[in-house]
């Protein structure tokens, strides 16, 4: 069985219990992949929470945007399956930071995921530089 390789010591580090609801099942019995999208949205949503907070970033007319999203599912998650997700920023550039994630079961990794993100500006729509904060965020996550 492969379990998750999560550590507390991974930069911006979150953890999270999800709750899996009939409306994240599909036809075959299982989780849909939007659920899995979703679930991911909230994580990233409560790591700005945490760290940052987006509202920050929007009054200052920014905002963060995901370039590319990877997920490999190791195993299906069941509706009276208890997962927990595990999000950490693993890297972080001048302009952009990659996040990775993993859902579990009981320990054992069902899902994997990567995303690379950057921040725009809101008025033209173009990438911008990372905000100092989520560096000087992440350097101090690092130590």
């Amino acid at each position: 069985m492969e379990t998750a390789s999560r550590t507390k010591s991974k930069g911006l580090f979150l953890e999270h219990d999800i709750v899996v609801r009939t409306y994240d099942i599909d036809y075959a019995g299982h989780v849909s992949n939007i659920a899995y999208l979703r679930w991911l949205e909230d994580m990233r949503n409560m790591m700005f929470e945490k760290y940052f907070p987006l509202q920050m970033f929007m009054k200052e007319g920014l905002g963060p945007v995901i370039a590319s999203t990877h997920i490999e599912y190791k195993r299906a998650i069941n509706l009276f399956d208890r997962p927990r997700g595990f999000m950490w920023v693993s890297a972080m550039g001048s302009a952009s930071l990659t996040i990775e994630a993993e859902i579990t079961v009981e320990g054992v990794l069902a899902t994997t995921a990567k995303h690379v993100g950057v921040f725009i500006n809101l008025a033209t729509g173009k990438p911008v530089r990372l905000p100092v904060i989520c560096r000087e965020k992440f350097h101090e996550s690092q130590r």
